[in-house]
């Protein structure tokens, strides 16, 4: 899919999960990626342990969820970067910031409190709003850019106890496709990428027994995709939702659509 080492990326949650993942996959194809986390030590050793292998990381301590935060970290990742072509939203959290035990003992939604509720929607759907908010304005200006949505499976969104993570996702998917619509005009591309299935990420639950775990797809799932959409390949290519463990069938599809030249 050729050599990214034109592109500049901001992966939010890049520091582990998915996130780190993606943000991999980008510096290993020549991308130059800012790392957009909220500011910790492990912000800093993240990007400390690309660096030291000649990679091109850069920290940016943003929290999605303080539209300043993200404002600011907007027109630091410019500065950094020397621009941006690519935002990856993938910064969340999951259904164990609610209930630790939600595999085995589902709470339903009645029981949730308003602040649990409140704090994953923050995160995992405000803060797509916020972070997409922020960097439009210097795609639509440049008329070009490309934001990715990570989401998930349909089927989680409403599976029973899912309260409040399935409705996040689900406002996050509404999100992609409205953004879609809303910078087509501009020539912004917005796509969703899922890993098609439940990844072994810190989202899991600790209680979940060694056996199942070898069922977790690795979060490596991602990379494939993740270099697909910075590279020149995706040009103008909007509105997908990808499915990453699906991927090379979506890409031979993709491939084999009337009026594209050959891979």
């Amino acid at each position: 899919m050729g050599d990214l080492s034109h592109v500049r990326a901001v992966v939010t949650g890049a520091t582990s999960g998915l996130g780190a993942a993606m943000a991999d996959a980008l510096l290993d194809a020549g991308a130059s990626v800012a790392f957009a986390s909220r500011p910790t030590p492990r912000l800093d050793q993240a990007v400390a342990q690309r660096r030291a292998r000649g990679l091109a990381a850069v920290a940016l301590p943003m929290d999605v969820r303080d539209p300043l935060a993200v404002h600011v970290g907007a027109e630091q990742a410019a500065v950094l970067l020397g621009g941006v072509d690519l935002v990856v939203n993938n910064a969340g959290i999951g259904m164990r910031t609610v209930n630790p035990r939600f595999l085995e003992q589902p709470m339903a939604f009645f029981e949730v409190s308003p602040e649990g509720f409140s704090d994953v929607v923050a995160t995992d759907l405000t803060g797509y709003f916020l972070v997409a908010r922020a960097f439009a304005p210097l795609f639509v200006e440049r008329r070009r850019g490309r934001f990715v949505n990570v989401s998930m499976n349909h089927e989680t969104m409403r599976r029973r106890g899912f309260v409040p993570y399935g409705p996040a996702r689900a406002g996050a998917e509404a999100l992609s496709a409205i953004m879609c619509e809303d910078l087509r005009p501009y020539g912004v591309t917005v796509n969703i990428l899922l890993p098609g299935g439940a990844t072994a990420t810190g989202m899991v639950p600790d209680t979940v027994p060694d056996e199942a775990r070898t069922s977790l797809l690795h979060p490596d799932v991602m990379r494939a995709p993740a270099v697909f959409l910075a590279s020149a390949e995706a040009e103008g290519l909007t509105g997908e939702r990808i499915v990453a463990k699906d991927f090379e069938r979506w890409l031979a599809d993709f491939r084999s659509r009337p009026g594209r030249p050959p891979g």
